[in-house]
């Protein structure tokens, strides 16, 4: 049975796959919670607000990628596409690319409804003649996309570097789950950050006004608000460490001291130094890009960069699968 909770003054009820990620997650070692589940509507606006540091190079430099490429990329997609985005989020780029391609209709798909609407009727406020079509959903499980747009060409927009986010096996498989959910003929623009120096790295993740650090801890707040747990926000910190084997930014959750807690009725116990990692950030090389893009079932035809090779943005085509022999 699910639990009510309160979110603005109205019940809710608590996501049973967040449940079960984080109660199986606080249970194995080494503790772990997918990053998916920063999201909320407050983890939404925190991430909004790392965007803009001075740190974060990441969406200032696919933005200036963007303006650049745009053009060419409504010239190889061809107008009248439906723009497909997901994890739409704010919604912060897509204006450059809606302003180059002329879509038919915009689909931006978040998980984090009441942020998703409002950022869509900022988007449909400055775009009036363009259908805007918010799906709210988690776009990392199977989803079938709005009959409105069936047969209509697509072009995904997947910004941000999210694709990071994933270990590369599960980067594989949600590229493919996009190319099956987009259709044929469908195309692909995409954002990979770059592997780069550590000294650039992690700054980028653990900022000196501590946003990201409210945002990674929020995801406690979360777990303590939706699933009836204790968590003691305070004795946890966080951390975020380069990886270099991995080529991957890792944040964690580090316990600062002995810490016993309980989650939705279970009990659980955390040594001091002990931590729960919350979220990787794979950086990939232009040939490392490629790969996996073909890996997930696409081909690459175009890629841009900027000058001082931080960031790069592609854009690939739907490879044409072929029946089993």
């Amino acid at each position: 049975m699910l639990k009510p909770e309160i979110e603005d003054g109205q019940q809710t009820l608590a996501d049973p796959q967040f449940r079960a990620d984080v109660l199986d997650g606080l249970a194995r070692r080494p503790r772990a919670i997918p990053a998916r589940w920063f999201y909320d509507r407050r983890g939404s606006e925190l991430f909004e607000k790392i965007t803009d540091l001075p740190e974060y190079y990441p969406t200032r430099t696919e933005r200036s990628i963007l303006e650049t490429a745009c053009p060419e990329v409504a010239t190889l997609a061809g107008a009248g596409r439906a723009v497909v985005e997901f994890g739409s989020g704010s919604s912060t780029k897509t204006p450059i690319l809606l302003d180059a391609v002329a879509p038919s209709v915009y689909v931006p798909i978040d998980i984090s409804g009441d942020f998703l609407r409002e950022s869509s009727k900022v988007l449909g406020d400055q775009f009036p003649d363009l259908l805007v079509l918010p799906f709210e959903a988690d776009f990392m499980r199977p989803l079938s996309l709005p009959k409105t747009i069936a047969d209509t060409p697509k072009l995904g927009f997947f910004p941000g570097s999210t694709i990071g986010n994933m270990i590369p096996l599960m980067a594989v498989d949600l590229l493919r789950a996009m190319r099956s959910s987009l259709g044929v003929g469908a195309m692909l623009l995409i954002g990979m950050d770059r592997i780069k120096s550590e000294d650039v790295l992690v700054p980028a993740y653990d900022d000196a006004q501590g946003v990201t650090a409210a945002f990674n801890l929020n995801l406690l707040e979360r777990i303590n608000r939706e699933l009836d747990g204790d968590i003691p926000v305070d004795a946890f910190r966080h951390k975020a460490v380069w990886n270099d084997d991995r080529a991957r930014i890792e944040m964690h959750l580090e316990a600062v001291r002995d810490v016993a807690f309980t989650v939705d009725g279970q009990s659980f116990e955390m040594t001091a130094g002990e931590t729960i990692h919350t979220e990787n950030s794979h950086k990939y090389g232009a040939r490392d890009a490629r790969i996996l893009l073909r890996s997930g079932g696409w081909t690459p035809v175009a890629a841009w960069t900027d000058p001082e090779g931080l960031f790069g943005v592609y854009l690939a085509e739907a490879q044409v699968e072929r029946p089993a022999p």
